[in-house]
């Protein structure tokens, strides 16, 4: 249980949070239940897709007024209206991930801070001031190095996202990835390790979870038919050079997201790479009880790992 303390340092975030994505919106609002979380309100909507086209360096919002009027009807749909206070995943391709590792000792935290600056602009293309960047400390890697798991969104994407938020008087703090909603289901401490991957228009994003962190992450940009070969790739990296030899710590859950993949053709794949026996995680098998056959745990399972946050 966390201790006061805890409670002082740590900001609330809402239990409700929406996810965008080009071509669908969602929204949820979760309650902690015995052993996990229930839906307690949710709603999803397929988009027109010149809504939104998802870029990192590039206009995203087309046409502000019609995804504003579409986020509206979500809301009224969910029966959350009266709802304020969100957390936002945005799409993939709006975001930029990576792990950016500190070689060394340096002298002072201020020295800290440029090489990581330095190592941002290297990552991202773009320096740390045309950026908002959220990052989370990772475990060391095998030299002991300091690593972070690093989020970026250029601020003028973000700008355009928040002023949709504004219009509708949502009041959004936290906002990341859709991937980074998706990972939550998956921090719950086991033992061995968790893979998550998430796929999506421009291709997919694979994460390793040990524990409660994330060990590894990768984002492909790719067509439809080079994804077998380029998933098969990343799963000999993490074989190969990511597991520690001699640990027995093995990927023992695969969650996959997204409808434009074939999930048992991954978990085949998962399989040929680990030898082991493996099979997608549903909602249930991550602690989320869904209680309509209506929703998609798909279209939720990013803005639903946001509100978990919330506890």
């Amino acid at each position: 249980m966390p201790s006061p303390i805890h409670k002082l340092v740590r900001p609330r975030l809402p239990s409700a949070a929406v996810g965008l994505e080009s071509t669908l919106a969602s929204i949820v609002q979760l309650d902690r239940a015995r052993g996990g979380f229930v839906i307690r309100r949710a709603a999803s909507v397929n988009l027109s897709p010149e809504l939104i086209e998802a870029s990192f360096d590039q206009p995203n919002i087309l046409h502000p007024g019609e995804v504003l009027r579409a986020l509206n009807d979500l809301a009224a749909s969910a029966g959350l209206l009266r709802q304020r206070k969100f957390s936002a995943c945005l799409p993939e391709a709006a975001t930029r991930s990576a792990v950016i590792t500190i070689e060394g000792s340096p002298a002072s935290r201020r020295e800290a801070e440029e090489v990581f600056e330095w190592k941002v602009e290297r990552s991202f293309g773009a320096p740390s001031s045309e950026l908002r960047v959220s990052r989370e400390p990772m475990a060391p890697d095998a030299q002991k190095q300091t690593r972070y798991l690093v989020n970026a969104v250029r601020h003028e994407v973000l700008v355009e996202y928040e002023a949709l938020f504004r219009s509708l008087k949502w009041q959004v703090g936290l906002i990341l990835p859709r991937h980074a909603g998706e990972e939550q289901w998956l921090r719950n401490g086991k033992s061995g390790d968790g893979l998550l991957l998430s796929a999506h228009d421009e291709g997919f994003t694979a994460v390793l979870m040990r524990g409660e962190k994330p060990l590894a992450v990768r984002t492909v940009f790719c067509d439809v038919s080079e994804r077998e070969d380029e998933l098969h790739r990343i799963l000999l990296f993490y074989r190969d050079r990511v597991s520690t030899p001699g640990e027995a710590k093995s990927v023992d859950r695969l969650l996959v997201i997204g409808e434009r993949v074939d999930k048992d053709r991954v978990v085949e794949i998962a399989r040929e790479a680990f030898g082991a026996g493996l099979k997608a995680l549903s909602a249930s098998d991550v602690g989320l009880t869904v209680p309509s056959n209506t929703l998609d745990f798909d279209a939720l399972a990013a803005p639903a790992g946001l509100a978990r946050l919330a506890w």
